[in-house]
């Protein structure tokens, strides 16, 4: 037996050890929502299945996937060029609440509101919806005045630019204005009517991944 059957084996029959085999290193920036001294909600990581990477046709799968939900809608808004200026700081794992309350305009005191509850991502408003085959990472928000928020990190295994395109395509048609920003990373800005803002941070994740991070805040 090879070693590549070895560990499936190993995996299969226990999955302790398909976690030591697969867990990504410490100093992975990705891994971040495992310190959960900087994180703006955070969940202890007991995912013992293995990291499986994206190949071309998954990608692709998500991509036509992403495209058809949203032809069901009706022609798909042109996503425009990046902003010459620069967008916010960047979100990502190591982002603090602070730094995420703020991409939304959210008061700091938000933070203290703020719960871990996967099924927040599953009553996303359709403005802040992910895209089909997304893998939510982490989920929470708050739902008290001035802090109606939902703060969503997943995986997908669409391209960068089609992520951009399909949370441009839903914001627009909610009838905010959106922005693409390329600098200092990959995002769409957009604003609606009060208060409602949504952050959409995208970046290269592990294994061929598309990593998201959405913070969306409502009126």
């Amino acid at each position: 037996m090879d070693e590549t059957h070895s560990d499936a084996a190993l995996i299969a029959d226990d999955p302790v050890i398909a976690r030591a085999l697969h867990d990504p290193l410490m100093s992975d920036p990705d891994l971040a929502s495992r310190n959960e001294a900087n994180a703006a909600i955070s969940f202890v990581d007991s995912n013992a299945l293995p990291v499986i990477a994206a190949s071309n046709a998954d990608a692709q799968a998500a991509r036509e996937a992403l495209r058809l939900e949203l032809l069901e809608a009706g022609a798909i808004p042109e996503l425009p060029p990046a902003q010459e200026r620069q967008g916010g700081k960047p979100l990502g794992p190591m982002s603090s609440a602070t730094e995420l309350l703020a991409a939304v305009g959210a008061p700091a005191t938000c933070a203290a509101r703020l719960k871990e509850d996967f099924a927040l991502a599953a009553t996303l408003p359709p403005v802040a919806a992910i895209p089909p085959l997304g893998m939510v990472v982490q989920a929470g928000g708050a739902d008290a005045k001035d802090c109606r928020l939902r703060i969503i990190r997943y995986n997908t295994a669409a391209p960068i630019v089609d992520v951009l395109q399909y949370h441009f395509a839903r914001s627009t048609r909610a009838g905010m204005k959106a922005q693409r920003y390329a600098v200092p990373g990959e995002s769409i800005a957009a604003n609606g009517k009060g208060a409602e803002r949504l952050a959409v941070h995208v970046r290269p994740a592990l294994h061929g991944m598309t990593g998201v991070t959405l913070v969306y805040r409502a009126d």
